[in-house]
């Protein structure tokens, strides 16, 4: 999938990094630093030689506690900024939660409008609906004034998830094509610095949702809660190292204030592999636990994966049974997909596999056949091959239900590393349905 905002377009399956420029007197960690015309133009080109490829501009401060601006104000502030940066072929983030600033910096040239308000504004729905421009959509729990005066909230994940969900969904059904939005779970806004840390532990529940994910870690005070450092400016190591884990779960695009600390964290970002679980043998049970033992089999296989060197596991779709495919005359299997962060090559990854089928039982006497435990790699991001010992993606992938099933669950929208998209219109064998609880 890609990210459109204007003319630009992102691959959402390697991390954007968009650079903060704020032209701002009172910003948390760098206000007065850019607030001049020379000055924003001079920092916004030196980041973008870093490796930032969107530059967000924002005229006012949403700190916690921060006042609100005058229109004037922050369009004096931004508007000018905007222009010669588009001008100069710049792809230009307006930062701001008032319609009047952002349809000037879109008319000026800006090509994303990231909203903190999550666009509650119908009038900035309204200029979301008519301009082309890529949408960033924020959660935040009241105003920047109050949003830290007790937040409350029963799960952070789920609420903030399904917030996200509504807002996007809202969006689109204005006319807001679905490719143009992108998702920020808003870490520090409206949030304690405990909910926020389970917020960004937990990217991989927003990447279900189909949608590009904002990682906008940068500096800010939870940081500095967790990792014991008090001055912001100080916070850019730990950042990009929160960048980093937030991208292996499913983040995309990275809002940081240190660009070249940011690149160089992400250049030890590990390809995602996908990869599908069977099992219709249960080594223990009686008939109507047999689907019990299944679960148990393959939650065995999912602990020895753990053991994978320079791997870790990012997110587990639900179990799902399924009718046994190309071999009918067997029992149902039980199956499931695993999204694996890997630095292991796929060769070698393989071997792994096989030695966790083996210490579970498998036996290959059938083709196709009744299996204690099946792992097959499905997808290993980067890399595509086509050889006796391991075809990438895998050729059947996409015929199986019991694989597009669970894959949908866990990343709508799914593009594989040969730039085939997910969809079920080619499926025709192992019909499967979730199994609940």
């Amino acid at each position: 999938m890609t990210w459109k905002c204007g003319k630009f377009e992102f691959d959402e399956r390697m991390p954007v990094i968009m650079g903060i420029l704020n032209v701002t007197p009172d910003s948390f960690s760098d206000g007065g630093q850019h607030d001049s015309f020379a000055a924003a133009l001079e920092h916004a080109r030196h980041m973008v030689d870093e490796g930032a490829v969107i530059i967000d501009v924002g005229g006012e401060s949403t700190r916690p506690g921060s006042d609100e601006v005058s229109i004037d104000e922050e369009l004096t502030r931004t508007v000018e900024v905007v222009r010669a940066l588009a001008d100069e072929g710049i792809c230009v983030s307006i930062d701001t939660r008032h319609v009047d600033v952002a349809r000037a910096c879109v008319e000026a040239g800006a090509s994303i409008i990231n909203d903190v308000s999550g666009f509650r504004d119908r009038a900035m729905v309204e200029l979301a609906a008519s301009c082309d421009a890529g949408l960033v959509v924020m959660h935040m729990k009241g105003e920047p004034k109050t949003m830290q005066d007790e937040p409350v909230y029963d799960d952070v994940v789920c609420e903030v998830r399904d917030y996200l969900k509504a807002q996007a969904a809202m969006l689109m059904d204005a006319g807001v094509a679905r490719e143009r939005i992108c998702i920020d779970p808003g870490p520090g806004f409206g949030k304690t610095a405990s909910q926020t840390l389970e917020l960004v532990r937990n990217f991989h529940e927003f990447a279900r949702l189909g949608f590009p994910v904002m990682c906008a870690v940068s500096r800010k005070s939870f940081i500095g809660w967790a990792y014991k450092i008090d001055n912001p400016s100080e916070r850019d190591e730990a950042s990009a190292a929160e960048a980093l884990m937030a991208c292996e779960l499913g983040a995309t695009v990275v809002r940081t204030h240190n660009v070249a600390a940011t690149a160089k964290a992400l250049e030890q970002l590990r390809p995602l592999v996908v990869l599908g679980l069977g099992c219709n043998i249960a080594l223990v049970g009686e008939d109507d636990e047999q689907q019990e033992g299944k679960i148990a089999q393959l939650n065995q296989a999912i602990t020895q994966l753990c053991s994978v060197p320079d791997s870790q596991i990012v997110d587990i779709s639900s179990f799902y049974a399924s009718e046994p495919a190309y071999y009918e005359d067997q029992d149902e299997f039980v199956n499931a997909i695993v999204f694996m962060r890997c630095g292991v090559p796929p060769k070698e990854l393989l071997g792994y596999l096989h030695a966790i089928e083996n210490s579970l039982g498998r036996v290959r006497e059938i083709e196709n056949g009744p299996r204690t435990c099946d792992i097959d790699i499905e997808d290993y991001q980067m890399y595509v091959s086509d050889s006796d010992v391991l075809t990438l993606p895998h050729p059947r992938t996409l015929e199986r239900d019991f694989v597009v099933k669970p894959l949908m669950e866990l990343r709508p929208g799914f593009v594989f590393a040969d730039g085939t998209v997910l969809t079920d219109q080619n499926v025709r064998y192992g019909a499967a349905h979730r199994i609940e609880g």
